[in-house]
């Protein structure tokens, strides 16, 4: 047998020795070098006792570590689409922004991973991939108007609501998500659709400099002049990349004191002709940039009809009623079944649209959903659609009390007019949001006729438009979608790809939409 030669006897026995000697050491462990600590190891169940005792101490005091038991729990883990959640095991609620680079260290020093969560809107069924310490933001709610007013730092937790009110109080605006209970940064860092995109673009459009903790537990402050291709991706990938902590961004002086609003309620056998106007006043991405939004509604609406859908249209002006109801004239054409009409504070507006924090669209739910992007309106693919939706609505009453065909409908003139190559969104060339969604009840064996529904109403929404590959909103998305029809053709995807290689070679961050899975 060949014996060990002397030198490398000797350098084992002296790092035995200095192994020992470090070990016996009196110094507090943080003064340990991290190359003599012990090497990091996997928890395989995780102890909240555990992560207060070991982390608890490194954190600020208005942090909080709890588990399943705490009655902050439910709060901080619920999820709007309960199909695929993740598998939460313990919550740390960082109370200052230093807290984040300190828990994901902790994490990537114990094999633990990690998620950092808002609002809980995410329906994507990755998520159900993950298990293990859950970085809840809800309390870093800080929104503060720079000095020269012509931009606001927002903190990670913020959401639509609470963004949307507080700037409107001082006399300013900023692009949100469209729904006032989501967060304002998951929406942004997909590209971000609202109100104001025919104005001033998507949210992440309004980005001036984001702070932004790396898979490493680094910090680092990314705008167009530093770290300017992970500013790129931020930009519509920017789950994949880090966790920002806050960001600054663009406001506008609020230049109305009131929204228009004007709600309609037809009945099924205008669809042709709803649809048909909507792809006018639509044209080729020419909405009037103040006509914010218009959302519509395919659903059964019981004091209309019990046995057949009809159809809901709400539309949102930034500014009077005069100007709005001038544009709105083709839809006053249409003979309606009701009408509603008013105007209200930007804030209020959510609020009659259907989008409010009280609204069914902000209720925690286990939905079935099919998603979609279209460029134009297919009205025979919608009479499809609708007669599809009558069908199983009448073979599945308890689905069909929840279901509904929707249509989001954005003026886009100040997205469109921004270089498609300066970000990662890719799909600024497509005028309408389109999904299904049903709820399927609690302990019925609903599901897979529900999601047979939705996949169905995405293939008949899809097979309007044969010549166009299909394309799917990031924040929308449900799991089930090619890469290539979130994050856009493949010169996007490699450049996407090549820097999650640089930032985050460990790809800690995959459980949104990941753009490498494994």
């Amino acid at each position: 047998m060949a014996r060990m030669g002397a030198f490398p006897r000797y350098v084992i026995c002296g790092l035995s020795l200095l192994h020992a000697l470090v070990a016996g050491s009196p110094l507090r462990p943080g003064a340990v070098p991290r190359y003599f600590q012990n090497a990091p190891f996997t928890r395989r169940d995780l102890s909240v006792t555990t992560v207060q005792q070991e982390l608890g101490g490194q954190l600020s005091h208005s942090s909080t570590i709890y588990g399943s038991s705490s009655p902050a729990w439910t709060n901080a883990t619920e999820r709007w689409n309960t199909l695929s959640p993740p598998d939460v095991e313990v919550v740390v609620q960082p109370g200052e922004e230093s807290d984040i680079p300190i828990i994901v260290k902790y994490c990537n020093d114990n094999s633990i991973e990690f998620l950092a969560v808002n609002r809980g809107h995410g329906l994507t069924t990755s998520l159900g991939a993950f298990k293990g310490l859950e970085i809840d933001l809800q309390s870093l709610t800080g929104i503060t108007i720079q000095p020269g007013k012509k931009s606001a730092i927002l903190q990670a937790g913020t959401y639509g609501i609470e963004v949307m009110q507080t700037l409107w109080d001082e006399g300013y605006v900023t692009p949100t998500g469209s729904n006032e209970c989501v967060g304002f940064m998951g929406p942004a860092l997909g590209g971000g659709h609202g109100r104001f995109e025919g104005l001033y673009g998507l949210i992440s459009d309004n980005f001036v400099h984001l702070n932004v903790v790396l898979a490493n537990g680094s910090e680092i402050g990314v705008n167009a002049t530093s770290y300017d291709d992970l500013f790129w991706a931020m930009k519509g990938a920017g789950h994949n990349f880090g966790i920002v902590t806050s960001a600054e961004v663009k406001i506008y002086p609020r230049e109305v004191d009131t929204w228009h609003y004007h709600n309609y309620y037809w009945t099924q056998d205008k669809l042709e002709t709803v649809f048909e106007k909507l792809n006018i006043f639509h044209g080729n991405g020419t909405t009037p940039p103040r006509m914010g939004v218009n959302f519509g509604q395919i659903s059964i609406n019981s004091s209309i009809s019990s046995t057949e859908a009809s159809l809901f249209w709400t539309f949102a002006y930034d500014g009077p009623a005069a100007d709005a109801e001038k544009l709105l004239e083709p839809f006053n054409a249409i003979d309606a079944v009701a009408e509603e009409i008013g105007d209200l504070p930007y804030p209020e507006i959510p609020g009659v649209q259907g989008t409010s924090v009280a609204s069914g669209s902000c209720s925690s739910n286990t939905y079935a959903i099919g998603t979609t992007m279209l460029h134009t309106y297919n009205v025979s693919a919608e009479r499809q659609n609708y007669n599809y939706f009558n069908e199983e609505a009448a073979k599945y009453p308890d689905l069909a009390a929840t279901a509904r065909l929707y249509y989001e409908g954005y003026a886009t003139k100040a997205a469109q007019a921004v270089d498609p190559t300066l970000s990662a969104y890719p799909h600024r060339d497509k005028l309408h949001i389109l999904f299904f969604a049903t709820a399927v009840p609690a302990g019925s064996n609903l599901l897979d006729p529900a999601e047979a529904w939705a996949k169905e109403s995405r293939s008949i929404w899809n097979g309007g438009e044969p010549k166009n590959k299909p394309t799917v909103y990031v924040n929308y998305a449900t799991g089930d979608e090619t890469l290539e029809s979130v994050y856009g053709e493949k010169w996007r995807l490699d450049k996407l790809r090549g820097l999650k290689t640089k930032y985050d070679p460990n790809n800690r961050f995959r459980y949104f939409v990941p753009i490498v899975s494994q």
